[in-house]
């Protein structure tokens, strides 16, 4: 009895002990007494915007003093505070505080990884919620390897001990979160800023690319951020004034349960494969989710697609195939397929997904497919080979 009484006083002790450890990283991180006292919130005045040509998903406000705004839905609104200035006082209490520099930084949102590397800026990313074998982006991985990157949890089970150890500046999550909310709580409980990444929720691909203006913001490197999505648009929209071929498109992976899924005809995929020239094979599909895909039965993709000029899988979620035979193993009908008759059949790359500054090449490669151009040197797509049918 005395043993277990011991044990609990010394549980106790440690954990009160970790409590105050948690107290003094969240007041180190967020300033301590070395920041100037800030001025009144209600002295600063908006000075302008950063344009935003097609996102819908952020808005960045300036102010005077170089203070900035994010404002993202469903998150609330992150103030930057430029390096070597205090907090405004007074803030509304949807405001969270976040110095600049920003740096030592938990990336939960895999996707965001490609608008650091954009910038430059993989090394303010110290903590991954991906392993180093999980990854795509050499970057990323490389520096896992090296020890210059730690993981620290996946998104739903953060180590919260390490996270603060390494006085993280940021936690950076994606929409998963929600499914995980009193992980999003804890960390803000611990003085951690939490920015939910939203670019999955944008319809444009162009405005999923804008998201890189949000990291250029958090990094100090706007201009940087804004030359890349201009030459991003201008690529996308040289893209879209070539001559048009017209040739119907079925987008799809087969599910493990034997259905279809399928992307809305709003979806920012859709709008790709019309930009590089394309017709979507589901021109009025819409499910009345929120949900960007819709899942049919084989049966019913069949009579939508059976005609398409091209088939695309997506290997996002169920991984890449390779050959018409792999194809045919998901369904045999897909032998009565006009594409698979063809041989116009082809599958994304699984890197994809954690790419998404990479939108506007795969526009490309979608049009090379669908204009019948030379596509040896593809950079999201390989075309089904017809071995093992």
């Amino acid at each position: 009895m005395r043993s277990i009484r011991r044990k609990q006083i010394v549980a106790l002790i440690l954990c009160a002990a970790f409590c105050v450890f948690c107290l003094a990283c969240s007041e180190a991180k967020n300033g301590g007494e070395d920041r100037p006292e800030g001025p009144d919130w209600a002295s600063l005045e908006p000075v302008g915007e950063v344009p935003v040509r097609y996102a819908t998903e952020f808005r960045i406000t300036r102010y005077t003093d170089g203070y900035e705004l994010i404002e993202i839905p469903a998150t609330g609104r992150l103030l930057l505070v430029p390096e070597g200035m205090g907090a405004p006082k007074d803030l509304p209490s949807d405001v969270t505080v976040l110095f600049r520099p920003v740096g030592r930084i938990y990336l939960a949102a895999t996707s965001a990884m490609d608008f650091f590397r954009a910038l430059d800026g993989v090394d303010a990313v110290r903590l991954s919620g991906t392993k180093a074998d999980g990854w795509s982006i050499p970057e990323a991985r490389e520096a896992m390897e090296r020890g210059e990157m730690l993981f620290a949890g996946k998104y739903s089970a953060p180590d919260y001990e390490l996270i603060l150890s390494e006085r993280c500046d940021l936690a950076i999550e994606s929409t998963m979160i929600y499914h995980s909310p009193a992980v999003s709580e804890k960390l803000q409980g611990y003085g951690i800023p939490v920015l939910i990444e939203r670019s999955s929720y944008e319809e444009d691909p162009l405005g999923r690319m804008e998201w890189i203006k949000v990291y250029g913001a958090l990094l100090g490197k706007e201009e940087t951020a804004a030359a890349l999505f201009d030459a991003e648009v201008e690529s996308v929209e040289a893209i879209g004034s070539l001559p048009k071929s017209g040739k119907t498109v079925a987008f799809f992976y087969v599910t493990g349960a034997g259905s279809v899924n399928v992307r809305k005809s709003s979806d920012y995929v859709v709008k790709m494969i019309e930009t590089a020239g394309g017709t979507y094979a589901f021109p009025d599909l819409d499910s009345g989710s929120a949900l960007s895909t819709v899942n049919m039965t084989m049966e019913s993709f069949y009579y939508g697609a059976k005609d398409a000029d091209v088939l695309i899988y997506n290997s996002t979620i169920d991984g890449e195939i390779y050959s018409i035979g792999e194809l045919l193993d998901k369904s045999p009908l897909f032998k009565e397929f006009k594409a698979v008759q063809n041989g116009s059949v082809w599958c994304t790359g699984k890197n994809l997904f954690q790419e998404p500054m990479g939108l506007g090449k795969l526009i490309g490669d979608f049009y090379r497919v669908l204009s019948d151009e030379e596509t040896g040197t593809l950079n999201y797509l390989h075309k089904l080979t017809n071995g093992g049918d």
